[in-house]
Parts: C-alpha cells; sequence; structure tokens
C-alpha cells in the first residue's frame, strides 16, 4: 500500500519511469529515508522528501545521497532534503537494534537477506570472524538467531566501532560478539587459525583480504563468504562470472563455490554478488 501511495504522490511531478526510479533508489533506515537523485530531479528534492514523509509517516527525515560509497570507511555524502537536521537513527531488523550515524559510519538496509541467510549457516558452537563489521549488522543477527560460541567484529572505522559498542549493549550480547578495532589484515594476525567461518561483506576489498580470511579458519578448513562486484549483460551472466573468481587453492586450502547468488544491481550491468565458498586443507583432497 505504501508503495502504491508514493506512485500516486509522485503521479504530478514524476513521470512513470522516472517515479519507478525514484522508488528504486529509496531506503529507509530507521526513521531516516536516504534516495538517489538524477540531476534532472534535484530541483524537486525537497518536493520529493515531502512525499516520502507523507507516504512513510515514521520517515522523520529525508536526504539525498550526494556521493557514491567511497573511502575505506564505506562513507557516502548526504544532503538534507527535508524533516530534523540529524543522521542518527536506531534501525529495527530481525528482532535486532543497530544505532548508527548514516553520514559517518556504513550501513545498508538491502543486506537484511544477506544477514539472516547466513545466520541461518552457522552451526552450533562455531567461531566466526566478521572482517568488515561496520556497526555490527552480520555480527549480531548471527550471535541472536544462531548459536555460535564467539563472533569477532572487525572494523577500521572509528565511529562504527563505537556504534558496534553500543549496539553489542543494545542486543544483550556482550561475551558473545567480541568487538575489534583495526585492519582485518592486522587483526587476523592475532586470530589466525581459530574462526569456523569467516565474512567479507565488503566487495571493494574482497579479493585483496581473501588470503587473509583463509589464514583465520581452523587447520580443518571452513566457509568463507565472499562478496564482490562483477560486470556481466544480466543477472545470470552475472553469477556465471561470479563463480569464475575463486582460485582453486590458496594459502594452503582448496576452494569450491558450494553457492553463489546475485545479491543487487548497483549499476548498469554492474552486480554486487555472494559465493559461499568451502576451504578444506589441500593435502586432505
Amino acid at each position: 500500500m505504501r508503495g502504491k501511495g508514493l506512485k500516486e504522490k509522485l503521479k504530478s511531478l514524476l513521470s512513470e519511469s522516472e517515479a519507478a526510479e525514484l522508488k528504486s533508489s529509496l531506503e529507509i533506515i530507521g526513521d531516516l529515508a536516504v534516495i538517489r537523485l538524477p540531476p534532472g530531479l534535484k530541483p524537486l528534492g525537497g518536493r520529493l522528501a515531502e512525499a516520502i514523509m507523507q507516504v512513510h509517516g515514521n520517515v522523520k527525515a529525508v536526504f539525498s545521497q550526494a556521493s557514491p560509497v567511497e573511502g575505506e570507511f564505506r562513507l557516502r555524502r548526504l544532503q538534507h532534503l527535508a524533516g530534523e537536521s540529524r543522521t542518527e537513527t536506531v534501525h529495527r531488523e530481525h528482532g535486532c537494534l543497530f544505532k548508527a550515524d548514516i553520514a559517518r559510519t556504513y550501513f545498508s538496509p538491502r543486506l537484511q537477506y544477506e544477514r539472516i541467510r547466513v545466520a541461518r549457516l552457522v552451526q552450533p558452537g562455531e567461531t566466526v570472524v566478521n572482517m568488515f563489521a561496520g556497526v555490527g549488522c552480520f555480527s549480531i543477527v548471527i550471535a541472536r538467531k544462531a548459536k555460535p560460541a564467539k563472533v569477532y567484529s572487525v572494523d577500521l572505522n572509528p565511529q562504527a566501532y563505537r556504534y558496534m559498542l553500543e549496539n553489542i549493549l543494545l542486543n544483550r550480547l556482550i561475551g558473545v560478539v567480541k568487538p575489534v578495532l583495526g585492519d582485518a589484515k592486522t587483526v587476523v594476525e592475532k586470530l589466525k587459525g581459530q574462526a569456523d567461518r569467516v565474512l567479507m561483506p565488503l566487495p571493494a576489498k574482497a579479493r585483496e583480504y581473501l588470503p587473509y580470511a583463509l589464514q583465520a579458519l581452523k587447520p580443518q578448513g571452513g566457509w568463507i563468504h565472499y562478496y564482490d562486484f562483477v560486470q556481466a549483460a544480466g543477472r545470470g551472466e552475472a553469477l556465471t562470472e561470479a563463480f569464475k573468481l575463486i582460485p582453486r587453492s590458496l594459502e594452503g586450502f582448496r576452494l569450491k563455490a558450494a553457492f553463489g547468488r546475485v545479491v543487487r544491481s548497483v549499476g548498469p550491468r554492474w552486480y554486487q554478488i555472494v559465493l559461499d565458498v568451502e576451504a578444506r586443507p589441500s593435502e586432505a583432497v
């Protein structure tokens, strides 16, 4: 009903194709909304923001995304369009609470399916290393929905780390989720050989950090959840290309991508993918 309501609200302002593009770009994080405005629609930003707030009554502020997600902290510049002038919010997902500042930390509600999908794969008693944790979303969903022994939740951004600490408290997960501030390359040196499962939810760094993810695994091996970007003509071709990304062996392990899916389209012929990679000792194969 809300999608239909927004479409009706936008009918007098936008063409059908423009309204569809705007709706597909809308992200609601807690009580804040972020939209991507094509250059031709920027003069209408304030009116569009007011329409979004009227349809989504819980939304208290609307921002436009003024830059791509970029930099080592995965941040984007935001322009305030309407509503309250703040960027901090609390987002609810899968029964968990995530406090975040959307201007100073990375947060994507579009990954909510991936977070629960991975959590359902975690076996009781596993040790998990999340190499790029942000404010702790994957880590906390796993800790709440599975029964891991420990989830090491690593991020380089001091602001993300601060919110991660708050979120561990909010979700009553002290002792299960272990927050770590630092570069995953360095952190893995201290966690080498401890993990049953490693998460790599940072596509821009996936290939560079894959050897370090493997070093974190126990000697008997385990699983890597590998996220990356691929260029392809369509979703089917994107998945085919994705399976080509994983080498047959690395760091003393034989690797097999047992499952893959296209997470989302991020641009023309550009896709985010995930591969669930099984790693076993080379001598055991």
